[in-house]
């Protein structure tokens, strides 16, 4: 076992990851509780020089090659240190660009501690205002670090003999969620756009817009093709952090069943506190959960979706 692949215990932790029977598990979306469990991380090849580092908070994707280096994503300030410290392909070298996904500070939170060591920080436009207004809701939050390098549609690089890009297909998890490509590898960073069977986080000052989410969702089904691998932000560990079209798919379902259920129960009269009080969809058993569903939130973000409420 090399450097890379050795499971390291450190000091802290709400997810954990692990490669077994072709599945990279790990990763559910959790609140960090006070005093985190122990860092444990795993630095996982993929493909062609791309692999993900999983220890607390989104999962963090990597290119390294001998002519450049690329990270997507920087969890938070002390999952990104032990990852400059551990990678073992970077040896000094400065990244060429550190991209992140969307604004939340699960993805953002590293930004810190990885920018003396980027060329560039890139993100979609929308990104740094809304990382600066996440902050302004929590007074305990320190200063985000912020990308320079915006873009609001499509961004390319050459990466040594790989080409990274990434592109934006409209508001979805929040208003900046971007798509990043490995072209050669064929791998695809999709930051929060799906939760692999998990209730999703549904931020609607952030810019999540649900039905917008499914079509976004949709759009990705059809522009990559059936041998891309993807990587997603959070999954339960039963089911992972890579996936494929499939697991998009039964993303888009479980999204467009919230919004249906949410226009039957309108349909019917009921008001937002009763259409809330449901924890699971029978329908979807793999997202069961027994406590702290999020499901709850996601239907109330649906109801004001619908209701224009504000």
């Amino acid at each position: 076992m090399n450097r890379r692949d050795f499971l390291v215990t450190g000091t802290a932790a709400v997810s954990w990851g692990c490669l077994a029977g072709g599945k990279v598990f790990g990763q559910v979306a959790a609140p960090t509780p006070a005093t985190p469990p122990p860092l444990r991380v795993q630095f996982t090849p993929l493909r062609r020089g791309v692999g993900i580092f999983t220890a607390r908070g989104g999962t963090i994707g990597w290119l390294a090659n001998a002519d450049a280096l690329v990270v997507v994503d920087t969890q938070f300030a002390d999952a990104a240190t032990r990852f400059l410290q551990e990678w073992p392909e970077r040896e000094g070298r400065l990244i060429d660009a550190v991209i992140n996904t969307h604004h939340h500070g699960d993805h953002t939170g590293g930004n810190a501690t990885m920018r003396p060591f980027a060329r560039q920080l890139v993100a979609h436009e929308a990104v740094p205002a809304l990382q600066l207004a996440a902050a302004a809701r929590n007074p305990n939050a320190p200063a985000p670090t912020v990308a320079e390098a915006l873009f609001a549609e499509s961004w390319k690089m050459d990466a040594g003999d790989e080409t990274v890009s990434a592109r934006y297909f409209g508001p979805a998890h929040t208003g900046g969620d971007i798509v990043v490509h490995c072209e050669r590898a064929n791998v695809v960073h999709l930051g929060d756009l799906v939760f692999n069977r998990t209730y999703p986080v549904t931020d609607r000052a952030g810019g999540c817009r649900v039905r917008s989410w499914i079509q976004v969702l949709e759009t990705i089904a059809t522009t990559y093709s059936a041998d891309t691998l993807f990587v997603l932000g959070h999954g339960k560990p039963a089911f992972g952090v890579t996936g494929t079209t499939a697991d998009v798919l039964v993303m888009r379902d479980f999204l467009t069943a919230v919004v249906e259920q949410v226009e039957a129960d309108l349909r019917d009269g009921k008001s937002k506190a009763e259409i809330v009080t449901r924890q699971n969809f029978d329908q979807f058993p793999d997202f069961r959960v027994e406590q702290n569903s999020r499901l709850p939130i996601n239907l109330g973000v649906v109801y004001d979706e619908l209701t224009n409420a504000t």
